[in-house]
């Protein structure tokens, strides 16, 4: 990844669904102490990729409805599709490689003969890739392999539970999860830049590639599977770089982070008392993160309001400093968070949350900080999110360690105007 000079700190290779996206989590609480705990400490050197099953049209889907971080590698339709960064870039050497004794026309014609399968839809088959769901995937899968091989073909069958049933995908025979997680880690040998550690994470059959490829570490979710829990029980349960979480998800993924030493584990949203989110890793991201975390909080009145609180924000925000609103007006910092405070507790009972995604950051002097991201707030029903840039210098040698906000600059991602161009939230 051209982002990076050099090789990642730690690269997280994650199923979506029910790995780190729990669907019976309504208020996506582990998700947003993942986000949280990746902005603040991993964004600036490491990588994430996502690993999953879904086509493209479904993956947009599910980041439309789940606060989902920006990845730098996706990985779709059970490793048939690469794609970089937030503009999806596909790897069309990836797709040459695949072409090899592949021909989608065949599989059609074979797959038909058995009514047993019943197609998923038009948007989740893909070229690389045919799904179905079926009632008992094992039956099937001998015949239909030794058929497609004497039509020519060398193809892949993976089967994997999920909420309709067992899903069928077929696939060339190269394709599948690990065989594309595999073909980076040597792009990234080729380059001199093979991540310092790497690690898994998954709950389904079609996750258990990941856990073949060498020297990664890996993490089955508390909520796995069956067959991914038998495939480990068979091939790795000796294997100590594998773990079955005891968390749920997002939750079992952060847990294996810190069962294997792979850096920071305690998200920012795991610190409830503001005076004690103090860390042994200087970063500009988990100041931005802690702060609007704190904002959050207030506004939910989950914090205990006092003056105190007031004057500890103030400690941090220049007082000469400005905040210029979406809208294109200015105003000083300390006059917003005077209106902030007036606002303690108006999102209570109600559904706010706020997440930062893409933070980076540059240092552009010798105590200067540039940081930049994205700042998505969900209030009820109503999704918005502001491109943020903020400039942050260290503070003087008789306040305690940390920094100042010098200046913040806030654009609406969508081009749209605030409705309440009176009231300055940050």
């Amino acid at each position: 990844m051209d982002r990076l000079s050099g090789s990642a700190h730690l690269m997280i290779v994650s199923d979506l669904d029910s790995t780190m996206v729990d669907h019976n989590d309504k208020e996506n609480l582990s998700l947003l102490r993942f986000n949280a705990l990746w902005e603040a400490y991993y964004r600036h050197d490491s990588l994430l990729v996502f690993s999953t099953g879904r086509s493209p049209t479904s993956y947009k889907r599910l980041r439309n409805g789940k606060p989902l971080l920006t990845p730098d590698i996706t990985i779709m339709s059970v490793g048939t599709e690469i794609t970089y960064g937030e503009s999806m870039v596909p790897d069309t050497n990836w797709t040459q490689y695949l072409n090899q004794k592949w021909n989608r026309d065949i599989v059609i014609q074979e797959t038909a003969k058995f009514p047993q399968l019943t197609p998923q839809s038009e948007t989740e088959q893909r070229p690389h890739k045919v799904s179905f769901f079926v009632e008992e995937a094992l039956e099937i899968m001998d015949v239909l392999s030794e058929r497609l091989e004497k039509r020519g073909l060398d193809v892949k069958i993976i089967y994997s539970s999920g909420n309709r049933g067992i899903a069928l995908d077929i696939l060339p025979q190269g394709a599948g999860k690990g065989q594309a997680l595999a073909y980076l880690l040597k792009n990234f040998k080729v380059d001199g830049k093979v991540p310092i550690n790497t690690l898994v994470c998954g709950d389904s059959g079609n996750d258990a590639e990941l856990f073949s490829v060498p020297e990664v570490y890996g993490v089955m979710v508390s909520n796995s599977q069956e067959e991914l829990l038998q495939w480990y029980t068979q091939n790795a349960k000796n294997n100590p770089n594998i773990i079955h979480a005891t968390e749920r998800c997002a939750a079992g993924i952060i847990q294996a982070v810190g069962n294997f030493c792979l850096g920071p584990n305690v998200s920012p949203r795991d610190i409830r008392d503001s005076q004690k989110c103090k860390v042994d890793i200087f970063s500009p991201g988990h100041e931005v993160v802690k702060f609007y975390f704190f904002y959050e909080r207030w506004r939910r009145a989950e914090v205990v309001t006092s003056e105190q609180y007031v004057q500890n924000l103030k400690s941090v925000f220049c007082p000469l400093g400005i905040f210029v609103h979406p809208s294109g007006v200015e105003q000083p910092f300390h006059q917003c968070i005077d209106s902030m405070t007036k606002l303690y507790g108006d999102k209570q009972g109600h559904r706010f949350r706020i997440w930062l995604d893409r933070v980076s950051s540059a240092q552009i002097g010798s105590d200067t900080w540039l940081v930049k991201f994205d700042k998505w707030e969900l209030s009820g029903d109503e999704l918005h999110c502001c491109v943020t840039t903020v400039l942050l210098s260290l503070k003087q040698a008789e306040v305690p360690d940390g920094f100042t906000w010098v200046h913040m600059h806030q654009t609406r991602l969508d081009g749209s105007r605030s409705r309440d161009q009176t009231v300055f939230c940050f």
